[in-house]
């Protein structure tokens, strides 16, 4: 399957809830409170296939809780969404894996008891020695296991943790189960896969890895949704830039429109400024 040209949102205006040429994610009117507080309220929002969209927004905006309500592991008070081209507001996160969407979290979620090829073998669905009956069975699923690893070696190989594939996870350092999480993720072989700050406690050599590697995902037609404050990375990989802040989003655009948007300078610095630009971020 060819790739979809990555610069095929050109020409979309730069404004809130636009419509994209190929929406691959459509969400409306999804909101969530906590405790009386609106922590989301997007009215719509639509996320292109085959490019790298940035989600950025201050400390609160609701980029995460977004996150979590889209994937699964939260449930939305109201709103619906679709992937790609079905319903699938309220299904469960394994059920959304299913179907091509997959995400990784701010805190990485490897299990360090097992090593990291074992990670790796979790990640791919529809295991046939997964079930009761069938894994009593080993000759049935035995070729199915073996295609599953040499699957694993590839990825973990691309990601440069080979050397570590028969260690416990529990030994990597914070940048190497960052990528793990991400591999692992590519194990569901995905439509889209959403990052949730996938820099953060990263080192600068790690991290060039994994840049890369989310650049190249994108190349190879997979969809990318990332939440990330480090605002070099967003300028340097997103192909477009999504703003929330108090839940909404306030802005989005390709990175060069976002820098200047003064919505998004008053949600960073406040009101009272006269900053030309974003600037350092905290």
């Amino acid at each position: 399957m060819t790739a979809p040209p990555r610069g095929v949102l050109a020409g979309t205006a730069a404004e809130p809830g636009v419509a994209k040429p190929d929406p691959l994610l459509v969400v409306d009117r999804v909101g969530k409170a906590f405790g009386g507080i609106q922590a989301v309220d997007v009215e719509h929002l639509e996320v292109q296939r085959g490019v790298i969209t940035g989600l950025i927004g201050p400390n609160g905006a609701g980029k995460t809780t977004l996150f979590n309500l889209l994937t699964g592991f939260d449930r939305a008070d109201t709103g619906t969404w679709s992937f790609d081209g079905r319903a699938v507001a309220g299904l469960a996160a394994h059920r959304l894996a299913r179907r091509g969407m997959v995400r990784t979290f701010q805190l990485t979620k490897v299990l360090g008891r097992l090593t990291v090829l074992e990670n790796m073998k979790l990640g791919a669905t529809g295991q046939r020695g997964e079930r009761l009956v069938p894994a009593l069975l080993r000759p049935a699923w035995r070729r199915q296991e073996a295609a599953i690893e040499r699957r694993a070696d590839v990825l973990l190989a691309r990601f440069k943790l080979d050397a570590m594939r028969d260690a416990y996870a529990g030994y990597l350092s914070g940048g190497q189960r960052k990528l793990l999480e991400v591999a692992r993720a590519l194990m569901v072989e995905p439509t889209m896969v959403m990052l949730d700050e996938p820099m953060a406690g990263v080192n600068p050599a790690l991290r060039q890895s994994l840049l890369g590697q989310i650049t190249d995902l994108a190349d190879g037609g997979t969809s990318v949704l990332f939440v990330e404050h480090d605002m070099d990375v967003v300028m340097r990989i997103s192909d477009w830039v999504v703003c929330m802040a108090q839940g909404q989003v306030i802005a989005e655009g390709p990175p060069s429109s976002i820098l200047g948007n003064r919505a998004v300078i008053d949600a960073y610095l406040g009101s009272q400024h006269d900053e030309p630009g974003l600037g350092e971020q905290p």
